[in-house]
C-alpha cells in the first residue's frame, strides 16, 4: 500500500517515517515539508493513503485535502490541536491523530485503510513489538520538541496550556492534561492535583499536604493523595 507523509515539522516526519517502516505492506513514496509541493505529485502521482499535517504554513492540510484530484486517497490527518476534528471529519478523512502518536495508534488508523470494506480480503500481518516510547513530543515556540520522560520532573497545568518542568528548562505548550496522563507511563507519573502531573523519580520528600519535587512544594489534592502514596511505594519497589 502505498502513502505519502506530509508535515512542515523534519521531527514528525521522522516519527511517521519510523513507523512506516515497522510495517511490511507500507511503502513510503515521498515525503514533503512544503504542501503546495506535495500538491503537485499527488496530481500526477497516485497513493493509497496521504499522513497529513494540519497546520502548515502557507496551504494548510484541511485545504491541501480539498484540492486533491478525484479518485483522492484516503487521509488521515496529523496534528498537535483536537479543534480541527469535525472538520477533518467533513472532509471524509480516514481518521485524526493526535501528536505525539503512539504506534499502536497509528497502527489502528492504518488498518481503517489496509482493512477496510475494499480490502476486506486482506488481514493484518502480525505486527512487530514496538518497546515503549521514552519521550513526549510537544509543540514549543513554534517547534515540535522532543523531551525525554527522564528529563521531565513536573507538569504545570495553565488553562488550555500545560508548562513541562525539565531537567534543561520550562516548555511551554498548548495541550490538556488528558493528553499528557494518556502518553506519560502511569508507572513513572501520577497526577498529584488538579494543576499538577509528577515525576516520581524526582520526588524528595512529603510532608502534610504537599510534595517537594526538583526543589519545589506542590500542592497535593485530597482525591489524589491515596494514588500518590501507592504509585510511589509500587516505584520504590521496582
Amino acid at each position: 500500500m502505498s502513502c505519502v507523509l506530509i508535515d512542515d515539522e523534519p521531527l514528525a516526519l521522522d516519527v511517521l517515517a519510523s513507523y512506516c517502516a515497522q510495517l511490511p505492506f507500507l511503502a513510503v513514496q515521498a515525503q514533503f515539508h512544503d504542501a503546495v509541493a506535495a500538491l503537485a505529485f499527488l496530481r500526477t502521482q497516485p497513493v493509497d493513503v496521504v499522513f497529513l499535517d494540519i497546520q502548515m504554513p502557507g496551504l494548510n492540510g484541511l485545504h491541501l485535502a480539498q484540492l486533491l484530484p478525484a479518485p483522492a486517497p484516503r487521509i488521515i490527518f496529523t496534528t498537535a490541536y483536537d479543534q480541527y476534528a469535525v472538520r477533518s471529519y467533513e472532509l471524509n478523512a480516514t481518521d485524526y491523530l493526535l501528536k505525539p502518536v503512539a504506534f499502536e495508534r497509528f497502527v489502528q488508523a492504518v488498518s481503517k485503510v489496509y482493512g477496510g470494506a475494499e480490502r476486506s480480503e486482506l488481514a493484518l500481518p502480525a505486527l512487530p513489538a514496538e518497546p515503549p516510547p521514552e519521550a513526549i513530543l510537544v509543540r514549543h515556540d513554534g517547534q515540535l520538541r522532543r523531551v525525554a520522560f527522564s528529563e521531565i520532573q513536573y507538569i504545570e497545568g495553565r488553562k488550555e496550556y500545560l508548562l513541562l518542568h525539565t531537567t534543561q528548562g520550562r516548555l511551554l505548550t498548548l495541550q490538556s492534561f488528558r493528553r499528557a496522563e494518556e502518553v506519560l507511563p502511569p508507572a513513572r507519573f501520577v497526577r498529584i492535583h488538579r494543576s499538577y502531573l509528577i515525576a516520581l523519580a524526582h520526588v524528595e520528600y512529603l510532608e502534610r499536604g504537599r510534595v517537594r519535587v526538583a526543589g519545589q512544594l506542590l500542592p497535593i489534592g485530597d482525591t489524589y493523595r491515596e494514588v500518590l502514596l501507592e504509585r510511589l511505594r509500587g516505584y520504590q519497589q521496582l
